[in-house]
């Protein structure tokens, strides 16, 4: 699909100076995600690894959990009155025994690009029951590595070169090879094209990873990454509190601030291996 990015004409003002010139954009498309014909949610994406993106949001919803519970996933034709396909909706069709998804699920508006978390009734309806325990994971991360993997996954970024707009999930194993990274528009949107990615070849649960994010560090992608069953989320930016809250209670090892060689461990520190430290007292 080449809708991924977007030309557009611009003025550019440096100094004095006055130019026309084409900027590329990273393009921004609703996707509706329907189970079984059924509308479940309308998010704002980049397009572009749709059916990971619709596989990795069930998973983080807690309907799936290995690759033989979906039994296919379709763009819908005649998604306009026309008849045309926008590839703007996509079906999931669940294997026979696998239940739907409780009707408590179903967004009576679209998700933006920047929150994932609207149309949720409570915080208890969030707290979905992991199919997984990240709490005994037993892997250990070398902080070293850790610090070196923001700038892998920014060289990986080839959409971002061109755009300089859009946020990135890179899911790492230990010794820091990078095994997927997705872009998109919205954080939980490329976090959810990787768990897509990892469900649909049968590789959940993710033990012994580690999900690096491009911005903050939000609850719920901490909860996708319990979901998931990845030991270890890292930011380049903040936690948010309740973010911070749910790592401690699911035993997930929250990295936030992650920059150089720097980084705030706020949960599970005992995955990082032992580093001299100094402990100030404030």
């Amino acid at each position: 699909m080449g809708r991924v990015t977007s030309r557009r004409r611009v003025l550019r003002l440096v100094g004095p100076g006055l130019t026309v010139r084409p900027d590329t954009l990273a393009a921004e498309e609703p996707l509706e995600i329907r189970v079984a014909g059924r509308p479940l949610t309308v998010t704002m994406r980049t397009p572009g690894q749709d059916f990971d993106l619709a596989a990795g949001f069930l998973v983080s919803e807690g309907v799936v959990c290995q690759a033989n519970d979906v039994a296919g996933i379709r763009y819908c034709p005649g998604a306009v009155d026309e008849g045309g396909n926008t590839y703007n909706v996509v079906d999931v069709v669940l294997s026979p025994g696998v239940p739907p998804p409780d009707p408590s699920l179903e967004r009576n508006f679209y998700t933006t690009s920047s929150c994932g978390l609207c149309g949720k009734a409570s915080l208890d309806a969030v707290r979905s029951t992991a199919a997984w325990s990240v709490r005994d994971d037993a892997v250990v991360v070398n902080p070293r590595i850790v610090a070196e993997l923001p700038d892998r996954l920014r060289a990986a970024q080839q959409i971002f070169a061109r755009t300089g707009g859009l946020h990135a999930a890179g899911l790492f194993s230990a010794d820091g090879r990078l095994l997927c990274l997705r872009e998109d528009v919205g954080r939980h949107n490329a976090v959810d094209k990787v768990l897509g990615w990892a469900l649909r070849d049968g590789r959940l649960p993710l033990r012994s990873t580690l999900l690096l994010v491009s911005g903050r560090a939000s609850f719920e992608l901490v909860q996708k990454a319990v979901m998931a069953g990845i030991p270890v989320l890292a930011a380049v930016s903040a936690p948010s509190s309740l973010a911070a809250d749910l790592a401690d209670d699911a035993g997930l090892t929250l990295i936030g601030f992650l920059r150089g060689s720097s980084m705030n461990i706020y949960s599970a520190a005992h995955r990082l291996a032992p580093v001299d430290t100094t402990v100030a007292n404030t």
